[in-house]
């Protein structure tokens, strides 16, 4: 990893991260007519293992329960416009100069892993507290949004990011550390609740073992090895 690696010159919006940040907006877009309950109903992260019958925070008294796509379908919603903006503002700050250096192809591939990763983390998660009686779906890209977060990290780590707050300038690699520790104390804490911490922390854990493996740096090696 070459700490002195600068920002890429291209500019504008590649195809992935313009094609993600449009189907958010689209899929908000259906959130929102005529107050739907549908697209959580079917493509919210559910846990396993839940009752026929049980309270769910949508209102709903029959939680539909896990399928295999919602490991995927659930980073497509946002419960609320500051939820999806948060989330395509970083895509859009840190996705484009991955996926310039990368490539769409692997920048792609990446972004779902992550996705895939955080999901399953928030499964156990989430599963566990459905035993317990505490029912909730999971919405959100911020699996793969945390897991683009640590890529600009591994990759950008002496780039410069001036935060709004606290209003201080800090290396990326400074960063990630920091809001990876700050995430795991919440998760941990239960501080912050309604936020799927564990989610975010999966997609930073799934993202670097991915770069790991495409640098040939695990055990199971890659038929090219990599170099960023």
């Amino acid at each position: 990893m070459n700490g002195n690696r600068s920002f890429s010159s291209q500019s504008g919006l590649p195809p992935v991260v313009l094609g993600l940040l449009i189907s958010n907006a689209l899929v908000f877009l259906w959130q929102q007519m005529g107050g739907s309950l549908a697209p959580v109903f079917y493509f919210g992260l559910w846990p396993l293992g839940m009752p026929e019958v049980a309270t769910a925070p949508l209102g709903v008294s029959q939680a539909p329960g896990f399928h295999v796509w919602q490991l995927v379908s659930y980073a497509f919603l946002h419960g609320s416009m500051l939820h999806l903006f948060a989330n395509m503002f970083a895509l859009w700050m840190f996705g484009v100069q991955i996926e310039n250096l990368w490539g769409s192809r692997p920048f792609a591939f990446y972004y779902f892993f992550c996705i895939v990763g955080a999901g399953l983390i928030q499964l156990v998660v989430a599963s566990v507290a459905a035993g317990q009686g505490d029912v909730y779906p999971t919405i959100g890209a911020s699996g793969g949004v945390f897991g683009i977060l640590l890529a600009f990290g591994m990759m950008f780590p002496n780039q410069m990011i001036f935060l709004l707050f606290p209003p201080i300038p800090m290396k990326a690699k400074y960063f990630v550390l920091l809001y990876g520790a700050f995430e795991l104390w919440a998760g941990f804490t239960g501080s912050l609740s309604g936020v799927a911490h564990f989610a975010h922390i999966g997609g930073m854990i799934f993202g670097f073992a991915l770069i790991q493996y495409w640098r040939g740096r695990l055990p199971i090696k890659p038929k090219h090895r990599l170099h960023w």
